[in-house]
């Protein structure tokens, strides 16, 4: 690894982990720029989960405060995300090598996707928080997505957030802060999980794995803190445009 290679998964980390945060999608940031510096889509994938998992653990904690009091309940849907991350890095691995860099330009194009419509999401969860005053506890339909949700992360981590959001505004009556802070601990769930099992049975690059974990952490403490007043419109317009080169790529290769 060249000094300049080192620089950018530095900086793709630190972007990601603020992306991540606020947004979600940060592995639309990193994984573009590792498979353009020549690591495999699969090295890329399992790679960005582990150096990523840092970086959701310190956003996770920088949303503490929306979260007092709720633990039990984010308790109960990390088991679902748990389970569905084991799930997610089995199929990972079980599937030929072939079929996962077949697929994987339809996974980032449907991340972008989720990243375009997620101002209509976070707008139509905020307004029903306002209009519904029933309170909608934890139920089976909820963990049983969450769970599905955890499947897709394990496998293939970006925009998972954004799936969380979108179910969890479904089907809770929390707000919408509240909800992101446990989109968070859940996406510091999933990448821990798949983190751990690629680390031992899958190919993974360590040094990416450094350089994306310190980056992540210090970007997790940025979107928890000042990442809220970076426009979020350019947060997702880069999520985009690096989405969108990624697929690109992935196709024309």
């Amino acid at each position: 690894m060249t000094w300049w290679h080192a620089v950018v998964i530095f900086i793709a980390g630190l972007w990601a982990g603020t992306i991540n945060t606020v947004v979600g999608s940060g592995t639309l940031v990193t994984f573009p720029v590792l498979v353009a510096l020549g690591y495999s889509p699969l090295t890329a994938t399992t790679s960005n989960a582990i150096g990523l998992a840092p970086g959701t653990v310190s956003g996770a904690i920088g949303y503490r405060e929306e979260l007092k009091g709720y633990w039990p309940e984010v308790s109960k849907l990390a088991v679902a995300s748990f389970f569905g991350a084991i799930c997610g890095t089995i199929l990972l691995l079980s599937l030929p090598k072939d079929a996962f860099e077949t697929i994987v330009p339809a996974l980032v194009g449907l991340a972008v996707v989720l990243v375009i419509v997620q101002p209509r999401v976070a707008a139509w969860v905020a307004k029903r928080r306002e209009e519904n005053g029933k309170v909608h506890k934890i139920g089976p339909l909820l963990l049983f997505l969450i769970f599905l949700i955890g499947i897709y992360g394990g496998y293939f981590t970006a925009a998972q957030g954004v799936m969380m959001v979108a179910v969890m505004g479904m089907l809770m009556s929390e707000s919408l802060q509240r909800l992101n802070g446990v989109k968070n601990a859940l996406s510091a769930v999933v990448n821990i999980v798949a983190g751990a099992i690629y680390a031992f049975i899958a190919p993974v690059s360590w040094p990416v794995v450094a350089l994306l974990a310190v980056g992540s952490t210090i970007g997790g403490q940025i979107g928890a803190k000042i990442g809220r007043k970076l426009p979020p419109k350019v947060l997702r317009g880069v999520i985009v445009v690096v989405g969108l080169a990624a697929m690109v790529q992935l196709l024309l290769k």
